[in-house]
């Protein structure tokens, strides 16, 4: 049983000393090779594409400049990044394959599929605005609410009713502070405290990969886009929408 058991140890260590010996001959005969192209792709790259590790004057030529002069490959590569130029690449080509069209045809087509996909967009993106309003304006506010006299004054008498200093106690904003902070520290407090919880719990929800709202009609707008145009594929329709912002579509 002893033997067995040494017999396998033996084998499985001359298995792994043979392997990383192989790994090491194998860099150490392309350690110096700088001629020998590297491609993270699947596109084959001529042998006379590099030179002393640097690329030649005709592989530079060959470089794409646009989305549109892409390889399949590399147009689906951008595409799973979200992309929205290389999604768009997608649906172009799709628009191609199943009407039998040309480029600039399809590209045609690809317009009626972007308005159609910017249907409704204000509506959907109303509650991101709104908070950003919210948030723009409650900054501005709380500026004023707090140092300058006369604002202070009339928010006193229209919500809180406090007895304030004497006037020659209020002619600096420090000393304005002073005065209205005592009823503007819990409403402040608060709002921060608020916001803080959120926060932690939007971060939770980012840990775990729930953006509800946003994946509600995102999943909304994508099952409208492809029920418009089934004639093309399911799986690449929607990327149109699930890659573009709000900004880019409105």
């Amino acid at each position: 049983m002893v033997s067995i058991f040494f017999t396998q140890s033996l084998l499985h260590t001359s298995r792994a000393l043979l392997s990383k010996t192989s790994s090491i001959a194998r860099k150490a005969a392309t350690k110096h090779n700088f001629n020998v192209p590297r491609s993270f792709t699947n596109v084959p790259t001529p042998p006379d594409s590099f030179k002393d590790g640097k690329p030649t004057l005709q592989y530079a030529r060959a470089l794409p400049k646009t989305f549109a002069s892409m390889t399949n490959e590399q147009i689906l590569q951008f595409a799973e990044m979200q992309i929205p130029e290389a999604c768009r690449e997608c649906i172009v080509r799709d628009i191609m394959v199943v009407d039998q069209i040309e480029y600039d045809d399809a590209m045609k087509i690809f317009k009626k599929i972007a308005e159609t996909n910017r249907r409704g967009m204000q509506i959907y993106a109303l509650p991101f605005y709104t908070g950003f309003g919210a948030a723009f304006t409650g900054g501005i506010l709380s500026v004023p609410l707090v140092f300058d006299l006369s604002t202070v004054n009339w928010f006193n008498d229209k919500f809180v009713t406090a007895e304030m200093p004497p006037l020659e106690d209020l002619e600096r904003m420090l000393e304005v502070g002073s005065a209205s902070w005592s009823w503007m520290e819990p409403i402040l407090g608060q709002i921060s405290f608020f916001l803080l919880c959120m926060q932690f719990a939007r971060s939770q929800l980012q840990n775990l990969g729930v953006r509800p709202y946003f994946n509600w009609q995102r999943n909304m707008r994508a099952d409208y886009l492809v029920s418009q145009f089934p004639q093309y594929d399911a799986e690449v329709s929607p990327s149109l929408y699930c890659s573009y912002h709000f900004a880019l579509l409105i």
